[in-house]
């Protein structure tokens, strides 16, 4: 069973940065597409970023293009999502998503797996 812990979200003002990492077990981590989607309250899961199983080929959210970078280290077992000029528009509880499959999805459905969240808060 795969488990994916998110970690280093936090309060931050606005044009501030902060790095998300979530680490992955219990399966093999170069075997799964990786994703970021963020739910702000009252509104539905967005997706952010995606990274390939080998982190060559990677997608963004055009809200985040430009700002935000998605990374993984394989040997670490881990993701990360950079983000950079951040706005209170980005302020949300962002999960990272894991799914075993050759293609980048973008759609929350096409996961298996999911985090627990870690909570972003962008001051103004």
């Amino acid at each position: 069973q795969v488990q994916l812990v998110e970690s280093g979200g936090g309060l931050v003002q606005a044009g501030g940065s902060l790095r998300l990492s979530c680490a992955f077990s219990g399966r093999t981590f170069s075997s799964y597409s990786m994703g970021w989607f963020r739910q702000a309250p009252g509104k539905e899961r967005e997706f952010v970023a995606a990274s390939s199983r080998s982190g060559v080929t990677t997608y963004y959210a055009d809200s985040v293009k430009g700002r935000c970078t998605i990374s993984r280290d394989n040997a670490k077992n881990t993701v990360y999502l950079q983000m950079n000029s951040l706005k209170p528009d980005d302020t949300a509880v962002y999960y990272c998503a894991a799914a075993q499959t050759f293609r980048v999805p973008l759609r929350s459905y096409e996961y298996d797996y999911w985090g627990q969240g870690t909570q972003v808060t962008v001051s103004s």
